[in-house]
């Protein structure tokens, strides 16, 4: 049991401590849990397109009917926000998500989600993590029973409810999409949800691949090579002519999207700028929302501050929470809130599950760009509000050394960065140093990966560099 270790997002490890005997000990903490919380209705158990996700979802249901709940499956691998937004419309008790979303093939992980859909706070994890044990099955009179069923077709259509509220008069039809699904449960999910909606569909990666084709399912720039050369060719091809098809000319597509693993993040590709920082793409969508209603926006520690300037310009507020979307759902409850994210590319919106949702935000990001090009809406907002760039860089550190390294650095937080004073320093999440030229230095844990996360934010990319650069050597030493 010392080998399961709950964090931001559930537990995911190497298949070689990922193991069978492990996940029926999750299995049991959770059906214990559920039972001691005085639930007994049926139980989800989704599962991403990993070669052992299946047969661990097998596992788990197996472990969930021997303690007497019934248990709902899907009938192929599915986006983790499906699952999450079937718990809520179904009246289910949980679902255990078979999901290590974009790493490597060589991990697997499980998430456990309860009855409200949202990722599962601290105090709730902490009393599945104290009920791990080998399984308890009761009778075989009293085990409950596994069918599969559809969660596809109610997600689809709540999204496409969202879709007609929010961007009501917005027409895809004609809009090309080159939808990237990197071999991973978005795929004939989220591409099928934009076609429903009337956009035309360019798949790349649509087929389902274990190994992920050899690369970890992660919508980074590192990754989607293809899926921006195919994006920003409109801009190359005619002069940028749009034949009217939503595309230029030689009918390259107008709009990238992406899914990672298990689809709850995405990635947004432009024709002039090709890969949309999430942190630009987050801002625009707050703006477009805020164009059709109210409210303040969610982000995260290491998320940035041009959501705050589009909040105050509009009269509304921010609310910054530490990293983790179980953060971002619990301050969204809290505070009415209209949207919630993190720079990371997980995002969802008032009427919807408070889990992140890279199905629904793909169907979102089109209605926007179709209804103004994304590049236009981010190049009025650095206009009125200033120009920003982020980027982050990873130190290796092992889980063991985290809590050391962080308390070190307690005691070694520089009057200056870069020349520029040190102002304050928020302790919500790690040490986020907030400079006084507006900029920022953030050192966090991933909850995750073995490696601390050094994130920056600055006005230009020069000023950029050097502020990553001193937060690495900052924490290097202290490793």
């Amino acid at each position: 049991m010392d080998e399961i270790s709950f964090g931001t997002d559930g537990w995911r490890a190497t298949l070689e401590t990922f193991t069978a005997p492990r996940v029926r000990a999750v299995g049991q903490a959770v059906a214990t849990y559920l039972r001691d919380e005085g639930l007994d209705a049926p139980v989800a158990v989704g599962y991403d397109a990993r070669e052992t996700s299946r047969g661990f979802a097998e596992e788990l249901t197996r472990v969930l009917c021997a303690n007497g709940f019934d248990v709902l499956l899907p009938e192929r691998d599915l986006p983790t926000p499906l699952i999450a937004h079937g718990i809520v419309e179904r009246g289910l008790s949980g679902a255990l998500v078979v999901t290590a979303s974009h790493n490597p093939p060589t991990y697997n992980g499980v998430k456990f989600i309860p009855a409200d859909g949202a990722p599962a706070p601290p105090a709730v994890m902490d009393a599945v993590a104290e009920r791990l044990a080998e399984p308890d099955p009761l009778p075989a009179s009293e085990h409950g029973t596994a069918r599969e069923v559809d969660f596809v077709e109610p997600h689809a259509a709540a999204a496409m409810d969202l879709f007609e509220r929010f961007a009501e008069g917005t027409d895809l039809d004609g809009l090309a999409v080159a939808y990237d699904a990197m071999h991973g449960s978005g795929r004939g999910v989220t591409d099928a949800l934009l076609a429903r909606a009337g956009a035309s569909i360019e798949r790349l990666r649509g087929d389902r691949d274990p190994t992920f084709g050899g690369s970890p399912p992660e919508p980074a720039p590192a990754h989607l090579g293809e899926l921006v050369d195919r994006v920003t060719a409109r801009e190359a091809a005619v002069g940028g002519l749009d034949d009217g098809s939503g595309g230029a000319a030689s009918g390259e597509p107008a709009l990238g999207i992406a899914n990672d693993g298990d689809a709850d993040r995405l990635a947004v590709v432009t024709p002039e700028r090709g890969y949309l920082d999430e942190n630009l793409f987050f801002a625009a969508l707050y703006d477009w929302l805020l164009e059709r209603d109210s409210g303040p926006a969610i982000r995260t520690v290491s998320t940035t501050y041009l959501i705050d300037r589009v909040a105050e310009a509009r009269g509304e507020s921010v609310r910054e929470v530490p990293v983790g979307f179980k953060w971002v759902a619990e301050a969204m409850a809290a505070h009415d809130a209209l949207v919630g994210g993190e720079e990371s590319g997980g995002f969802t919106v008032r009427g919807h599950v408070r889990e992140k949702d890279g199905v629904l935000i793909a169907l979102l990001a089109a209605a926007m760009h179709a209804e103004e090009p994304l590049d236009e809406r981010v190049d009025r907002l650095l206009d009125e509000h200033g120009t920003v760039v982020q980027d982050k860089r990873s130190v290796p550190c092992p889980e063991s050394e985290k809590r050391r390294v962080l308390d070190a650095l307690a005691d070694a937080i520089p009057g200056a960065v870069a020349g520029v004073a040190v102002e304050d320093v928020n302790t919500a999440d790690g040490f986020k140093l907030l400079l006084a030229d507006g900029s920022w230095l953030l050192v966090r844990p991933s909850g995750t990966e073995p490696v601390l996360r050094v994130y920056g934010e600055a006005t230009d990319e020069g000023r950029l560099t050097t502020l990553l650069e001193e937060g690495v050597a900052l924490v290097e030493p202290l490793v």
